[in-house]
């Protein structure tokens, strides 16, 4: 199976909302998708939140189908969303000096794309 771990760091919504269409499209073909949230776009997460936010149900999708995987522990905390994050039931990982390692996606076969 072909995999992906997509890093959204951009806090642009139409970027982060790209990221969240192609982990959609990888998951329909068939691909082991994995989204880790990163540096300003840590901050979207409150207002894909709301319910009629553009974007919103394209994000609530990508967190029912299981694909986003983590949130960043230091980067939801600079940017003011680490209550929220928790309050989302967000993974929160900070192994890595207070982000998310990629090191383990590395080791276990992933390709790594940013955004």
């Amino acid at each position: 199976m072909k995999k992906v771990a997509m890093l959204a760091y951009n806090g642009e919504l139409m970027c982060f909302a790209h990221v969240l269409l192609y982990a959609l499209d990888f998951d329909k073909k068939g691909y082991e998708v994995k989204v880790v949230i990163e540096g300003s776009a840590t901050k979207l997460i409150t207002e894909l939140a709301k319910p009629d936010a553009p974007f919103a149900n394209i994000y609530k999708l990508v967190k029912e189908k299981g694909l986003l995987t983590c949130i960043c522990k230091a980067c939801s905390q600079k940017m003011g969303t680490f209550d929220e994050a928790e309050r989302q039931g967000l993974t929160i990982v900070g192994d890595m000096q207070g982000h998310p390692s990629i090191d383990q996606f590395v080791a276990d076969g992933y390709e790594i794309i940013s955004f």
